[in-house]
């Protein structure tokens, strides 16, 4: 029996070692310059410059600010915004983009912590 798994166990490992092969590193990565380094500058500030294109505002231009607003009707439409329990649905996050009529019920109850 002790003869049979030394056997086995050489037989395994004459295999191993057949089919072990070391891989050659070649380095992470063979640069190739095809442009010189003051043209990829000149891209990087250009890309810099061009904004996110992949924004979800970039198409609608420049955004005007209502500068005739009083500012505590700004401040307290700010306050009743950040006070509010239901600002951040997203329709997109549930099923058939539509927000659950749980959700859009004004009447759940959140608790207030005290100002400081």
């Amino acid at each position: 029996m002790n003869t049979r798994n030394i056997l086995a166990a050489a037989a395994l490992s004459l295999l191993a070692a057949a089919g072990a092969h070391a891989e050659t590193y070649d380095g992470v990565l063979t640069v190739t310059p095809s442009v010189s380094r003051a043209a990829v500058q000149g891209q990087a500030v250009a890309a810099a410059r061009a904004g996110d294109v992949f924004g979800e505002g970039y198409a609608s231009g420049v955004q005007t600010v209502n500068t005739t607003a009083d500012r505590g009707a700004v401040r307290s439409q700010a306050v009743a915004t950040a006070h509010d329990p239901l600002q951040n649905l997203n329709a997109k996050s549930y099923f058939r983009d539509q927000i659950p009529a749980e959700y859009k019920k004004t009447s759940l109850s959140f608790t207030r912590q005290a100002a400081f």
